[in-house]
This record gives structure tokens, sequence and C-alpha cells, in this order.
């Protein structure tokens, strides 16, 4: 049995969309038309997810999966996508868990209607990024914690200078985006 949403909140997209794009720098916003994608559970029994026709996540009905507080400072970074890439967008992901409490619940994640303008989430201005890059498709992730759903973007994203002085080999950013968010 499924529960009413408590909330429902998506990050507004980081530019105004646009027509055209070949996934290159000169090209703004900056646009995907691919994608990579994982998933991961967190203080949840027999949680599993299932998109573009393949499982990701087939939990033990049996098995509290790990909270992300025992992660500590390495959560949520140690979230990325690695399967892929997927053409934009095949059906909704399906997941279906019991939260921490054992209460049953039923989710489909469209991916089409979060990312429908289909623009790369990152905070970088236009002046920052590299010209002489093209950008490689970003990483959907869906974390299942306990009673809420979160949806990240992940992209590579080559800058002009170092993002950290005194260090040459900082010339990109992969920040992890949230946007999307629903507690069951």
């Amino acid at each position: 049995m499924s529960t009413s949403p408590k909330q429902d909140q998506a990050a507004p997209p980081s530019s105004a969309a646009q027509d055209t794009s070949s996934n290159t720098i000169p090209d703004w916003p900056l646009r995907f038309t691919a994608h990579y994608f994982s998933a991961f559970s967190y203080s949840t029994y027999d949680c599993n997810v299932a998109y573009n026709g393949s499982p990701y996540i087939q939990d033990p009905d049996d098995v509290l999966q790990i909270s992300s507080d025992s992660l500590g400072s390495k959560y949520p970074n140690n979230l990325s996508a690695s399967r892929g890439p997927i053409p934009n967008f095949p059906p909704p992901a399906v997941v279906t868990w019991r939260s921490q409490d054992g209460t049953s619940h039923r989710a489909e994640i469209d991916m089409a209607e979060i990312f429908k303008d289909q623009l790369i989430r990152h905070d970088l201005a236009r002046e920052d990024i590299s010209r002489t890059s093209s950008i490689s498709p970003p990483g959907i992730i869906v974390e299942v914690n306990d009673r809420t759903i979160n949806v990240y973007m992940r992209a590579m994203i080559y800058l002009r200078k170092p993002r950290y002085p005194g260090r040459p080999h900082s010339t990109y950013q992969d920040d992890l985006i949230k946007v999307f968010s629903r507690t069951y």
C-alpha cells in the first residue's frame, strides 16, 4: 500500500530552455540527450528499483539496509551513476520498498517529467566552463532513503581554470545536484 507524499519539490532548471544543442560547451544552456543511471537504498527493506527494463536494486525483504548516517561525510557524494548511456527517456522508474517502520510503498519516478527541459543541472557560470571540451552524458541517481526518494544529477564539466588554486588537476566540476525529493 502506498502512502500519500508529504512533500514534492523540484529544483528549478539552471537556465532557460533553448531549442537546439549539440552537447558542446558553446551551446547554452547545456542540454543532454542521454544519461547514465544508478539507484541506492538506505534504511529500507525489500527495495526494488527498475528502470529502462532493468533491475537496479533488488534488496532482500528481511534485511534493513544501512543508514546513510553511517557513511558520515562520504554521504551523499558517494552517489554516482554507472549504467548507460540511456537515451532520454524510457518509461518511469518503478520503486517498491518498505520504509524502516515496515510500511510498504510504491512509486513511479518519471525522469521525462523531472527533466522535461533536458537541461544539465549545474551551478557554473558560462564563462567558467572550458570551451575546448564537450559534455558527456550526465548521471541521474535515484536514492531511496527510508520514506524519501531523492533524484540527483551529476555531470562532469570541465573548467577554464582550476577549481582550487594550487591544484592544477582540479579543472572540472562533478557536483551532485538534488533536483527532486518526495517523502511518502
